[in-house]
């Protein structure tokens, strides 16, 4: 049983799935023909693959795409904001369900010197020493 959990834990459960479909960008057929697209599912399985384990786009396993296929999809859903609205879409539902306590947000506002960042104000900050 665990390892069939494992195996398929990196795929991206039905209900996921059909949420995120709709903020995927439409895609028209070519009218010149050529290489029928990816099975856009795949291609979703196989970017949350490469961001879950941290592997480089080329090291993805096949069966999801090759990774320049991976990676254009993902820089392209990307500037299409399909990951933001994602996450905003769970980040209200979560809210609805569980509730956010919105009041307890905070942002890292450390401000201190870097331990190795060199002198104030010298002249080539990225210059070797």
């Amino acid at each position: 049983m665990a390892k069939t959990w494992k195996r398929c834990s990196w795929l991206l459960p039905d209900e996921l799935w059909h949420r995120m479909q709709p903020l995927l960008p439409r895609y028209r057929k070519s009218r010149k023909g050529g290489r029928p697209r990816v099975d856009l599912r795949k291609v979703a399985n196989g970017i949350f693959y490469v961001l879950r384990t941290g592997c480089q786009w080329k090291s993805a396993p096949r069966e999801y795409g090759s990774g320049s296929t991976l990676h254009r999809y993902f820089q392209e859903w990307t500037a299409a904001d399909v990951f933001r609205r994602l996450w905003k879409a769970a980040l209200l539902e979560y809210d609805e369900v569980r509730g956010i306590q919105w009041n307890w947000q905070s942002v890292d506002g450390a401000m201190t010197k870097s331990p190795l960042g060199g002198e104030k104000n010298r002249e080539k900050p990225d210059g070797s020493r």
